[in-house]
Formats: structure tokens, sequence, C-alpha cells
């Protein structure tokens, strides 16, 4: 195992990961981040693929990521981590939605999503509450703004 830490425009982001996977990527006071110590090495040049299609997200050119990613996870949190990765840029589903999905709760799939260890990458951002209503969010609620507000369209009309 082995991590680096990059600046973002919501505050430095922890990638880790193992051989050529990535398999968390978390904020800074993450709600379900591990202990530090299971991150291994520090290394600010790992993961380059990773980080370069990070800047391209936050600079607007990217809406998809083809990183290898491994998630671990109980079988439910990983169908929900899948049906996640299936909301496009730029739209979202409800808890609700992915519990028809995937045949669970809403608070069953709102406790997985809060699980996920791939943030950004595997969006759980996407995901909101009934109505659109922003709730919870492991990296707080100001930051999934943020990547809301990054992927809504904006208007293209010249002037």
């Amino acid at each position: 195992m082995k991590h680096a830490v990059l600046d973002s425009p919501i505050g430095p982001l922890t990638v880790v990961g193992a051989d050529a996977f990535v398999t968390g990527l978390y904020f800074p006071n993450h709600w379900t981040r591990p202990d530090r110590t299971a991150f291994g090495e520090r290394d600010d040049t790992a993961f380059p693929e990773a980080v370069r299609q990070l800047a391209e997200y936050f600079a607007g050119q990217r809406t998809e990521f083809d990183v290898p990613t491994q998630a671990a996870g109980p079988d439910f949190d990983r169908a929900v981590w899948t049906e996640i990765a299936k909301i496009p840029y730029g739209a979202t589903a409800t808890y609700g939605e992915l519990a028809r999905a995937v045949g669970g709760l809403p608070h069953e799939v709102g406790a997985a999503v809060g699980r996920n260890p791939l943030s950004i990458l595997v969006a759980c951002h996407r995901v909101v509450g009934k109505n659109g209503k922003l709730t919870g969010y492991a990296g707080g609620l100001k930051r999934k703004e943020f990547l809301l507000d990054l992927e809504r369209p904006r208007d293209s009309t010249l002037w």
C-alpha cells in the first residue's frame, strides 16, 4: 500500500492504492476514512493517471474516470457502488431509486453510500435525498454541493 496527497479545489485529497489499483480516495475528516497507518508509505508521485484524471475533472475537461480501482466491502455495498457508477455526469439519483435497483431499503443504501471508499471516482456525491435534497456526504455537504455544481450544465450561448 501507498498513498499520495494532492491539492484540489475542495481541499487535499488522499489517493490510496496497491499495485496498479486505486483502493481509496479520501477527504480530510472523511467520515469513514480508515486509519492512516493502513495507507502505507506516502509517495506523491504515485498514481499519476488518477492524479491527472482528477485534475481534468476539476478543470471541467473530464466526465468519466477510467483508472483501475478496487473497492473492498460486503456484497450489498459493492452492489450499491456499482449502481452509483452508472449515474451519469451531471445527473443525480435518490437513495430510494438505488434501493429499488439493488433490492434494499433507502437507509441501507445510505449506509453503503457512506462507506464508498472511492469518493469522486465512484461519484457518490450524485446520490441525493427525496426531491433532490442534499443529504449527508462523507466529505461534507459543502464539498458535495461544489461537486454537483461543477457538473451542472452551463449555458453555452455565446454573446
